[in-house]
Order: C-alpha cells, then sequence, then structure tokens
C-alpha cells in the first residue's frame, strides 16, 4: 500500500464505454469487500456505480476523455491510491487511447497494481484488502 497511515484503501475503478456493464457487475461481487473502500471513478462509469450501489463510498471524477483520466493519473503521482482497476476494452478504437497508455505507464513507475481484466481485479481485491486485514489484527 502507498501510504499505510491511510485506514481506508483507495481504488480507481474506470472503464471503457463496451465494458461497463461488467465492472457494475463486478463491483455487485465484489461489493461486501468493496464497502470498507474509497472509490474514484471517471465520470459515466462512477455515476454507473452510484446508481448501482448508492452505499459504496464512491468519487466522481469528470468523464475519461474529459480529463477524468488525467485526474486519475495525477492521483497515482501523488500516491493517492493503492490500486487501479482499468476495464479496458481492446478491440474498440479508442479516440483517448494516449489516456490509456499515460495511466498504464504511470502505474508502472508508481508500482501502483493495476488490473485491466476481471480475474486481475479479483486478485488485487483480494491481495490489498487481505493485506489491510492482516496488518490491522
Amino acid at each position: 500500500m502507498n501510504n499505510s497511515s491511510v485506514d481506508a484503501s483507495r481504488f480507481a475503478l474506470v472503464a471503457h464505454d463496451a465494458r461497463k456493464d461488467e465492472i457494475v457487475e463486478w463491483v455487485g461481487l465484489q461489493q461486501s469487500r468493496l464497502s470498507g473502500v474509497q472509490i474514484f471513478s471517471t465520470g459515466t462509469t462512477g455515476s454507473r456505480i452510484i446508481k448501482a450501489f448508492p452505499e459504496l463510498n464512491v468519487t466522481c471524477l469528470k468523464s475519461g476523455p474529459l480529463g477524468g483520466d488525467q485526474q486519475i493519473g495525477a492521483m497515482i503521482c501523488e500516491e493517492k491510491l493503492d490500486a487501479l482497476i482499468f476495464f479496458v476494452d481492446p478491440l474498440s478504437p479508442m479516440p483517448h487511447d494516449v489516456d490509456v497508455k499515460a495511466l498504464t505507464r504511470l502505474a508502472t513507475v508508481y508500482n501502483l497494481p493495476m488490473a485491466c481484466s476481471r480475474s486481475t481485479a479479483d486478485l488485487i481485491v483480494n491481495g490489498l484488502l487481505d493485506e489491510d486485514a492482516s496488518t490491522r489484527a
């Protein structure tokens, strides 16, 4: 974790349009584990998560193409995140593909766990939240 003095984990959740339904479904499957997580999300993705799960702690940033990706990038640089979950659509052309590459680069530079699929997102949630529980015990 980037900041051990913070009690709640801080995750960024982002999804391309073709994968927004999938990330909302994934949040539903992980809802009990994510209940203690501070979630930051780009506009539409965050709005959909809030609508489906109003009890979760979700902060909506701007839409990805309108600066939300850069807001998340700044949070990575400032070490204000513990993980990035970005459900990427590899089969559709992305007009803001450079933003995806920038987030991937920043996550790598700052050694931030990043998942681009459901299976790796599960591993990150299980690993980080289990780590949180064991360090607080």
